[in-house]
């Protein structure tokens, strides 16, 4: 039901979101990598993050899986101490995801994403009532300190097949359209 490609399409799309809305400045670094399919090892993070695309056809479901700790606070926070590290990382997810919109939306009308949800991390055993078609876990580090996990669920409703470009996607986060 969901072809090779789509699911290449949907890790490449994801990589590329989070490349360029995780990071806090230009000079951060960030390392991505995809962990093994199969059997996932519990992950050691406390909460998740989750955040959804949906469609006719789909769900796509985007778990950040993150501790409240010093070292990710400090990250994402970046010396604000007027708001709540949730707060904060729920509105980076939100970008993430709203890039990963976008692009999707080149190849399927209709859109919507939710609001994010804040759940304790032994709530992902729940994952498997979705019944998803595919599902891919991914290993993030932020200047070799900073340590999260990703999953996506893509659960499907109708045959999903589109192809992603392989090209870099330009970087239009906060460009404005003139008319």
């Amino acid at each position: 039901m969901i072809s090779q490609e789509a699911r290449a399409g949907v890790d490449l799309l994801f990589t590329r979101a989070a490349r360029a809305t995780l990071t806090g400045g230009r000079d951060d670094a960030i390392d991505i990598a995809p962990m093994p399919h199969g059997k996932p090892a519990p992950f050691t993070e406390k909460h998740m993050v989750v955040l959804t695309i949906s469609s006719y056809v789909f769900r796509l479901l985007t778990i950040f899986h993150v501790n409240d700790d010093v070292a990710t606070r400090n990250y994402f926070l970046r010396g604000n101490t007027q708001n709540d590290f949730f707060e904060i990382f729920t509105e980076i997810g939100n970008l993430c995801c709203g890039t990963m919109n976008r692009e999707l939306g080149k190849h399927f009308p209709h859109l919507g994403m939710s609001t994010p949800d804040i759940l304790e991390n032994k709530s992902m055993p729940f994952l498997d009532a979705l019944k998803p078609g595919y599902v891919s876990r991914h290993h993030m580090l932020l200047n070799n300190t900073v340590s999260l996990h990703a999953t996506l669920c893509l659960c499907a409703y109708g045959a999903i097949d589109f192809t992603v470009s392989r090209v870099e996607m330009e970087d239009a986060a906060g460009a404005l359209e003139m008319f």
